[in-house]
């Protein structure tokens, strides 16, 4: 069996450099970010996995079939990408409502059922499991386990659980999403070990992710563990710095100065058409070592 590789890509109307969702954001994408990664991903033959919020769907439909037409798989990223509305804190109608407003939207898009799903912010709490089994989805891809810097981001305490998480893909169990079990729903954890292996941190640090990717590599040739990658196609435009105010979202000092402060100016690193060919060096590494690109709708019939 060949080794394998998910390029999983969240798209959204999040203005990195200004740190806040901007609406403006979603033409930026549709005008950027999409032809930018679409343009290398034909170019290596990378079949991936684009995760929409609704509401970026909502406001530029072609962003979500250009890809589409290209071949790739269409995913939901819920419907909205606002802190107060994260999947951890819904409740679990909120939840269901939430997924069965994006889901409809991307469907109505393509005309093809959706089925695949990562969470804002990969915030989730135990319950979702019910939620995205009863409103149609069967995989989800909101874990990273063994992750360690959920610190410095929003949900740390719930992303705790991503200490414990198995590291292969696993059906979960009925009432928690972070543990094994014979659920119908289908984790794809997204690769880390300790460092995430994401385009956030391959644009901070790329000799650093390149060394996380190595030791990923060094286990997936030992256990056959999919690699995982996250982006976004707003790592890959380029934007004007509007404001040097950066927006409170933290509740508390250390949540703002963590999640907010600290995170925007790492964030803000090798952004627009100088992450292309830092991310271009991660596709042809896979390229290299003979790994077959899929996405989480083709490793999950895989495990049928």
């Amino acid at each position: 069996m060949s080794n394998s590789v998910l390029i999983t890509n969240d798209v959204e109307t999040t203005s990195i450099l200004n740190h806040r969702l901007d609406d403006r954001i979603a033409q930026i994408v549709l005008k950027q970010g999409m032809p930018r990664l679409l343009d290398l991903y034909a170019k290596h033959g990378v079949k991936a996995t684009f995760f929409y919020t609704g509401h970026i769907a909502k406001l530029v439909p072609d962003v979500v079939r250009m890809a589409y037409k290209a071949g790739h798989e269409i995913g939901s990223h819920g419907y909205s990408h606002e802190v107060n509305q994260a999947f951890d804190i819904l409740s679990f109608d909120q939840q269901k409502e939430h997924l069965v407003k994006s889901k409809k939207i991307l469907e109505d898009i393509i005309g093809e059922e959706i089925i695949s799903f990562r969470a804002p912010a990969a915030r989730v709490n135990k319950n979702i499991v019910q939620a995205l089994i009863e409103t149609g989805f069967k995989i989800d891809s909101s874990i990273s386990s063994q992750r360690l810097d959920m610190f410095m981001s929003f949900g740390a305490l719930k992303k705790v659980n991503w200490l414990t998480a198995p590291r292969l893909p696993y059906f979960t169990d009925d009432h928690n999403i972070f543990k094994k079990g014979e659920s119908e729903l289908f984790e794809v954890p997204i690769s880390a070990i300790g460092f995430p292996y994401i385009g956030t941190f391959m644009r901070i640090a790329p000799g650093l992710n390149r060394l996380t990717r190595n030791l990923l590599h060094q286990e997936t040739k030992y256990n056959n563990r999919p690699f995982v990658f996250l982006t976004h196609p707003n790592e890959f435009i380029d934007e004007e710095r509007d404001s040097a105010k950066i927006q409170r979202r933290g509740g508390n000092y250390i949540s703002y100065m963590l999640g907010d402060v600290l995170r925007h100016r790492l964030k803000v690193k090798n952004l627009g058409k100088k992450a292309i060919p830092i991310f271009e060096q991660e596709l042809i590494f896979f390229k290299e070592n003979k790994y077959e690109f899929l996405s989480c709708k083709d490793l999950y019939k895989k495990h049928l």
